[in-house]
């Protein structure tokens, strides 16, 4: 007997004021949340454009605006500027280790601090550790938290998926104080090295707004690839010049 081949309904959210681009409303495009996603139907949505929040796997899909564009690095071809070459030197002295996803006492209070420094007022506002979980950790997600550490003290935690082509940056958080490190740009930088070492071709940004100051920082890794009009190609030319 032959297996029917399911597919999930796709849902359109209300619409709800925009993340990126003040005065400006959006909609949420997701796969419905009952449905069983597996990892290669979840790399599948991811290639075509969609993001991970949670157990939500989503894309945006907003009425006469089209400017979140899913963005990703090759990270055979990557060529890090001279900044980021000083950056990934400061950091040299940091101890990288990865930890199974779930709750972690020291991880939450460095969230609560980098959110209530870097993003008040956000969406992510006073979370308690339920919200925490639902925001970083999915069912069918390949999730690992990486630390990093300075002399044993946690400096930073990327939120990591595996996928069967790549990784996906789904969320750093670092120690406020330790500006000067440009802890997020390393952490791009470490898990551009990670997909690398494991063989896998690219390393997933989530989206990038032009006119988005919160997403600048994603055109300052060249080359960067945008999925446009069902497939990905270069975004160099549509990108501001890189900061040395």
């Amino acid at each position: 007997m032959t297996a029917i081949k399911r597919t999930p309904h796709l849902f359109l959210s209300t619409t709800h004021a925009c993340s990126y681009l003040p005065h400006q409303t959006a909609s949420t495009l997701f796969i419905d949340p009952r449905f069983p996603v597996t990892p290669a139907l979840h790399g599948d949505f991811n290639r075509r454009g969609f993001r991970r929040s949670g157990d939500l796997i989503y894309r945006p899909h907003c009425p006469g605006c089209q400017a979140c564009i899913p963005v990703r690095i090759p990270v055979e071809t990557f060529v890090p500027s001279r900044a980021q070459r000083r950056t990934m030197a400061y950091n040299g002295d940091l101890v990288v280790s990865a930890h199974p996803a779930g709750f972690d006492a020291e991880h939450f209070t460095l969230f609560l601090r980098y959110q209530d420094i870097r993003h008040t007022g956000g969406t992510m506002a006073n979370p308690d550790p339920a919200t925490y979980l639902r925001f970083l950790v999915g069912r069918h997600s390949a999730t690992t938290f990486h630390e990093f550490r300075h002399e044993g003290a946690l400096a930073g935690v990327a939120v990591v998926d595996e996928l069967p082509d790549g990784l996906s940056a789904v969320y750093t958080f670092y120690d406020p104080s330790l500006i000067r490190r440009g802890l997020g740009t390393y952490a791009i930088l470490w898990q551009i090295a990670e997909a690398r070492r494991r063989g896998l071709p690219f390393l997933y940004l989530g989206y990038w707004v032009k006119d988005s100051d919160k997403m600048a920082y994603k055109a300052r890794f060249r080359p960067l690839e945008a999925y446009r009009n069902g497939r990905w190609s270069p975004l160099d030319g549509h990108l501001h010049p890189v900061v040395a």
